[in-house]
């Protein structure tokens, strides 16, 4: 018989995805009402809040305006990247005292706030981070469950079939496009590069371009006779991680483009070509600096920059311009098709919550898609893109691009 739940505590972690706020407004909506007199709190700034001991309280009259949480952006009680595992850096942080453990900190925290249930809500650094800490509590015989959600645009989380917040992510970075496509009639072979987040897995890149493509067949008119053609708007090319790109080859497509067109328009993940990028900067004696979690800073091997300057000489662009579209779209309310995801996960989450059961709630891929907490010892980042995507593979046909060859197998 599952433990009776008295107190549950939320926190969020990582980076944005339009599905934060909303996850924390469905699950206190449906708390109060499945069990009302369950008290709630949320933990400021993810674990960083854990670890401090700072929280908020979910009061009655929050209580009563959850919902209009679901119709918001970003996070009403904060976000940081932090990891438990990563001792000294949480010491050179301020965050636990030298020669303590921050997983002690942190279960002594939620043992001393009277915490019976954790909702962690991030991509795969904040729930296999919640894996420790279920691990650690379970070896130490703390009476409480962790029950996680899976954030993360770049839709890259073993086993869950779809991430929270993708498909919104998806549609916002096809809205930025549409505007910034523009700015190639600023300049004479203009090259646009769409850099869109995606550091293993170029699933969102596909899907913005998809998005995108679906807008300008469906919602948008043009001039032909008078400048304005669907082919000066389009996309051109797709790069993701999971491919290998010919830039010989593709150079000469491209050029080809550029002269019927007067512009070329490229979506690329920020995680395409890295290893390649970064073994470059190490040849010229540059240092790659790392997160907390051991990944390369992107913002500092700068994929889009390099695309830019490598095709623009090769295409002989006047003028080359990168956008990125991650902030704009990562910050967005949930769209309706994530909305109905995020309501059934959250609803799955204080089932299973009151049950006694843990784990990652959401669509687990190797049991037929169905919504439940998968265990945490599956959870893990990194899933590739299937570039055998039907999807994909039309919208590579259509705009005139080989099949891309793989960088790495993909997984089933």
């Amino acid at each position: 018989m599952a433990k009776e739940v008295k107190k549950v505590a939320f926190l969020t972690a990582g980076g944005l995805a339009p599905c934060l706020s909303s996850s924390i407004g469905f699950l206190i909506d449906e708390y109060t009402k499945k069990a009302p007199n369950v008290e709630m709190i949320g933990y400021v700034n993810g674990y960083m809040g854990l670890l401090k001991g700072e929280s908020v309280p979910v009061t009655a009259e929050v209580r009563k305006q959850a919902l209009v949480l679901t119709k918001h952006g970003g996070s009403p009680i904060g976000n940081s990247r932090v990891k438990l595992t990563n001792v000294k850096d949480c010491v050179k942080r301020g965050l636990v005292k030298e020669g303590e453990d921050p997983l002690k900190v942190a279960a002594d925290q939620l043992v001393k706030d009277g915490v019976d249930v954790l909702h962690t809500i991030g991509g795969d650094d904040t729930n296999t981070t919640a894996a420790d800490l279920a691990a650690y509590l379970k070896e130490k015989n703390y009476d409480l469950i962790v029950v996680g959600l899976p954030k993360t645009v770049d839709n890259d989380v073993y086993p869950i079939r779809q991430s929270l917040g993708a498909y919104t992510a998806a549609e916002e970075g096809a809205k930025y496009f549409a505007n910034v496509v523009k700015e190639g009639s600023a300049s004479p072979r203009a090259l646009t590069i769409h850099e869109v987040m995606g550091r293993n897995c170029g699933w969102l890149t596909a899907f913005t371009a998809i998005a995108y493509r679906k807008m300008l067949a469906r919602k948008i008119k043009f001039v032909p006779e008078f400048g304005w053609t669907k082919a000066r708007a389009d996309v051109h090319a797709v790069y993701v991680p999971e491919s290998k790109v010919d830039f010989k080859s593709e150079a000469k497509r491209l050029r080809k483009v550029m002269d019927e067109n007067d512009c070329v328009n490229i979506f690329v993940s920020e995680g395409a070509c890295v290893a390649q990028i970064i073994a470059e900067m190490k040849k010229r004696g540059e240092d790659v600096p790392v997160d907390a979690f051991g990944h390369p800073r992107l913002d500092k091997v700068n994929v889009g920059q390099w695309f830019a300057k490598r095709f623009g000489e090769l295409l002989g662009a006047e003028k080359t311009q990168v956008f990125k579209s991650g902030y704009f779209a990562r910050a967005a309310a949930p769209c309706k098709k994530d909305l109905a995801l995020i309501k059934a996960c959250c609803v799955k989450a204080v089932e299973s919550a009151l049950a006694g059961v843990g784990g990652v709630v959401g669509k687990d891929e190797d049991q037929s898609s169905v919504v439940r907490a998968c265990e945490f010892t599956r959870i893990k980042g990194g899933k590739p893109f299937n570039m055998r995507n039907s999807r994909f593979r039309k919208l590579l046909r259509e705009i005139g691009q080989p099949k891309a060859r793989k960088t790495r197998t993909v997984k089933k």
